[in-house]
């Protein structure tokens, strides 16, 4: 559930016949294996087809997204990535950047995109958010793409 009390459905096999693009930060791999869990395990429930490329951190998502937007290959796309408050303002830069970055692609190239860029204090609060059984940000990030692809695709007719 998330803040409100209600995780937004998204119905079994709504995802048929897609195919999406997982591309996951692993500056921390252990929440990143989580967050990957649960975005999956939506996809997966949707019957969605799909692939994960993995990147050094929450930075690199929107440039590996960028490039695989060229090849036309898939119908949605979920970003994952977590980004720990540390003792420099290099956390600002990487959260904001990533963040907004990811957005512009989705704008501009009308893109079935779900963000799931943890951005936190402690490494506690992304587990929070990463686990499967609590927050599962990375389900969240799935499902939003697999809503905003059923959305271009009844638009689109």
């Amino acid at each position: 559930m998330d803040s409100y009390g209600v995780r937004f459905p998204v119905p079994e096999g709504s995802g048929r016949g897609q195919h999406f693009l997982v591309v996951e930060g692993r500056a921390y791999p252990e929440i990143a294996d989580e967050m990957k869990r649960g975005a999956l395990a939506a996809l997966e429930v949707a019957g969605a087809s799909h692939e994960v490329i993995a990147v050094p951190s929450a930075m690199e998502v929107p440039v590996a997204l960028a490039m695989a937007i060229e090849t036309g290959r898939f119908d949605g796309y979920v970003a994952l990535g977590c980004v720990i408050r540390g003792q420099t303002n290099h956390y600002a830069a990487v959260a904001g950047e990533s963040v907004r970055a990811l957005a512009e692609l989705a704008v501009v190239d009308a893109l079935p995109l779900g963000i799931g860029i943890l951005t936190v204090e402690t490494e506690a609060q992304a587990w929070i958010r990463a686990n499967v059984k609590d927050q599962d940000r990375g389900g969240d990030a799935a499902r939003a793409a697999l809503v905003l692809s059923g959305i271009k695709a009844k638009l689109n007719g």
